[in-house]
Formats: C-alpha cells, sequence, structure tokens
C-alpha cells in the first residue's frame, strides 16, 4: 500500500495521530475538535509553562474550559510536550504558530521557518505536514518545501505538503471550528488527497483549492476585505464627525437596504492576529512582481490612524473643560482587542495607553476578561484592572470606552463619569458627558 493510501486509511478509521505544533487560539480549539472525534493528538509547543498546564488539565485562554482540557488528558486523548523529538510519532503536523510582522512592517516568518526546521530532522515517511498560519501566497512551496526535500523526502509520495488557514473567530457564538468551513491546498494532487483526508472527519465541510497559493491568498483576500472595508467605515467616521452627524445612526439606517450594503463598524483601531497584519504580507509579496497594491495601503493608513484620532479626541473633550491632558487620569474600558474575549492580540487599546502616557496621562483600566495585564513582545504596562464602582468611575477625569464588552454596566459607566469618549456607539443617546470617537 502506498504512503498516501496508508495515510487516508488511518484517517478514515481515526486512527492516526494528530501532531498540533503552537497550542493557543488556533491549535487548543482544533486539538479539542480532533479529541471529540475519537483521535489520540500530540500537543508541541516552545513554551515549557503552557505545556506543563496543558498536561495538569488547565486553560490559559478564557473560551476553551479547563474541563474540556481535563477530560482530554485524563481519557489518554492528548498529551503536550516541548520535546521535537517527539515529531516522528504523529501522521500528522499541524503547524499553528504566529506570522507577525516585524518593525519594518514586513513580514516575520520565523516561527514557521524555526519550526518547521525544528521538525524536520524528526520527520519520517507517510506524515503529512499543514501549515495553517498566515501568509503571502509562495510560502509553502517556496519555504517549506525546499526543507523537505532536503530532509530527503519526495513530496507527494512518501511526504504530503498541504496549506490550510485558519479561520478561528474566538467568541463567536454563530460558528465553532466545526463549521467554519476549511480551504486546503496541496503541493500535488496526491497531498491535497492527504490534506482533505486530515481535516474531512472533523470539519463539516472542507474546500479543495488548485494550489498552496491560492489557498494561501484565500486567506489574504478574506483579511484584507475586511481591513479595506473597516478602513472606509473608519474614514466616514472622521469625516460625519467634522460634520456632527453620528456615523453609527447612518450604518443602522443603511443596514435596513436588503440589498447591496454590508455593515461594517468603526473602532478606535484593527485588532487581533490577522486583520492588521494580513494585509501587508501581500503588499509586501506584490513588490516583487513590480506592483504596488495602493488601495489596500490607503486603508491600513487609514486604520493606523484612528488611536491617534481618539487620543486627540480625548484631548480636546478635557481642554473643553478646562482640563490639560497631561496629569489627567484617564481609564480605559476594555484592553482585547475585541468584546467578550482575553485576546490581546494587536489590540488597539494598548496603543491608546501608549500615545496616552507619553503624552503625561495616568492611565488605569478595567477589563473582566483581561485581570492583569499580560506579558507581550513590544508592550508592557505594571496594571491591574480597576473593579468598576461608582465612586472609582466618578475619579477618573476621562474614561475611554475602547473594547465594548457585554459585562459592562453602561448605563452606571455613563451616570457617573466626568467625561466619556465612547469609541465603540455604544451610547446612542446624547448626554452632556458624552463625546464619541
Amino acid at each position: 500500500m502506498s504512503y498516501e493510501k496508508e495515510l487516508i486509511e488511518k484517517f478514515k478509521k481515526r486512527d492516526a495521530l494528530v501532531g498540533i505544533i503552537g497550542l493557543g487560539y488556533v491549535g487548543l480549539p482544533l486539538m479539542l475538535r480532533y479529541v471529540e472525534e475519537g483521535y489520540k493528538v500530540l500537543g508541541i509547543d516552545i513554551d515549557q509553562e503552557k505545556v506543563d498546564q496543558l498536561n495538569d488539565g488547565m486553560s490559559y485562554i478564557e473560551h476553551i474550559s479547563s474541563e474540556s482540557i481535563l477530560s482530554a488528558v485524563h481519557n489518554k486523548q492528548f498529551r503536550a510536550t516541548s520535546d521535537f523529538s517527539e515529531a516522528q510519532k504523529p501522521d500528522a503536523l499541524i503547524l499553528c504558530v504566529p506570522t507577525p510582522l516585524n518593525k519594518y512592517r514586513e513580514p516575520d516568518l520565523s516561527f514557521v521557518l524555526n519550526t518547521t526546521d525544528a521538525l524536520t530532522p524528526y520527520m519520517r515517511k507517510g506524515q503529512i505536514l499543514s501549515l495553517e498560519s498566515t501568509t503571502y501566497p509562495g510560502t509553502t512551496v517556496e519555504e517549506l518545501l525546499p526543507r523537505l526535500e532536503g530532509a530527503d523526502f519526495t513530496v507527494g509520495e512518501d511526504a504530503f505538503l498541504v496549506y490550510s488557514p485558519e479561520r478561528e473567530d474566538p467568541a463567536n457564538p454563530d460558528f465553532e471550528t466545526r463549521t467554519i468551513p476549511k480551504v486546503c491546498g496541496g503541493h500535488t494532487p496526491t497531498c491535497l488527497k492527504a490534506g482533505i483526508a486530515l481535516y474531512d472527519s472533523v470539519i463539516d465541510t472542507v474546500v479543495p483549492v488548485s494550489s498552496t497559493a491560492a489557498a494561501e491568498m484565500t486567506k489574504l483576500l478574506e483579511n484584507i476585505h475586511r481591513a479595506v472595508n473597516i478602513g472606509l467605515v473608519n474614514e466616514m467616521k472622521i469625516v460625519a464627525d467634522r460634520m456632527g452627524i453620528d456615523i453609527h445612526e447612518v450604518i443602522n439606517a443603511a443596514s435596513t437596504k436588503p440589498f447591496g450594503f454590508t455593515p461594517y463598524y468603526p473602532g478606535p483601531g484593527l485588532g487581533g492576529h490577522c486583520i492588521p497584519i494580513d494585509p501587508f504580507y501581500l503588499t509586501w509579496k506584490a513588490r516583487e512582481y513590480g506592483l504596488h497594491t495602493r488601495f489596500i495601503e490607503l486603508a491600513g493608513e487609514i486604520n493606523a490612524y484612528m488611536p491617534r484620532f481618539v487620543v486627540d479626541k480625548v484631548s480636546d473633550a478635557l481642554n473643553q473643560r478646562g482640563k490639560a491632558l497631561k496629569g489627567s487620569r484617564v481609564l480605559v474600558l476594555g484592553i482585547a482587542y475585541k468584546k467578550n474575549v482575553d485576546d490581546m492580540r494587536e489590540s488597539p487599546s494598548v496603543e491608546l495607553m501608549e500615545r496616552l502616557q507619553k503624552k503625561g496621562v495616568l492611565v488605569d483600566y478595567s477589563d473582566p476578561h483581561v485581570p492583569t495585564f499580560p506579558k507581550m513582545r513590544e508592550h508592557y504596562f505594571d496594571l491591574s484592572s480597576i473593579e468598576l464602582t461608582p465612586e472609582r468611575i466618578a475619579d477618573y477625569d476621562c474614561v475611554l470606552l475602547a473594547t465594548d464588552h457585554n459585562a459592562f454596566n453602561y448605563p452606571m459607566i455613563i451616570e457617573h463619569a466626568q467625561l466619556l469618549v465612547d469609541t465603540r456607539g455604544q451610547y446612542s443617546e446624547p448626554a452632556d458627558n458624552l463625546v464619541k470617537a
């Protein structure tokens, strides 16, 4: 039996051992999905603290329960390790590692490449390697393929290479890992067949495409579409604000049109691990072909400007009340990148806090999902979340609503705030202490 047929047969019988490298917001939900379908999963992560927590049945992500992880560990369906030599054991190796930007806003593939380099010495014939991290078209073929071939694999015969972009949306009540269609592209037709077998038993719908590059471009189009439309509505917000028009009222009215309009909502900036980053992967790669992606880059400029716009609004609002920005006390509400999650990746709230602090503001924050400001690669505040009470709210010169968690008591906040700056359109009725940004 060929390696391809043997691998596909293992997945049909659920006898395959699945390896997931990178146990974060993408890797953990995927692990649980395989466990739910009866697979055994080996998780690999370089962070020994995370490995120890998982093996003790503890979750470090708010919307993933410790009970689900503990059950998987107790049933011997899941084990975590930091030892890459164990990569020879799984039948599939799924890479769920970060792809950030460097300080020049260029793609940083170090996590993907270092992880692949750590795996290939231990890989064996008959395995499938799937990259799920967002990246520019060509990465799988230009970077991963040579590494497999350099390890004496014949890709498409004794090893299989696919790209299948993650589509996780943490805390979205309408979709889960199983119900979100999975795009998959293979380096060869046999690679694609293996990729479909890898995902078909745990995802309701697998969407095959002609190549890994097509799958890579698909992921970028999805997120660039959102980034460009958010850039448009952010620019509309700036214009509407200058004209004294409530952009949220306009969006709600436009949304009544039953065709030809999709609502997007403005905010204090872009956050998350995809939308603020992915467009730059394509603009960078496009230069190789002599192309300048003006439309995408313009949206990026507008979205990157929004934190400065918000800080200016805070400054103007304080000034109108006879207070200087420097020396003022500002309470930022919500520092996760979106509502009802604990995910801090690329959160615009962090940039707001840094901009305010640089201008001499005494900054605090309140976020029921982030009790202590986490260690981040480029940002850090020695702060813990402030519990909201009427007295504490009234004690600040300005309360800045940056992330509109459902847990906030919005009537109480506006009742007691000296000044409330709303970046999310939470408050529709005008008030003397309310400024929309």
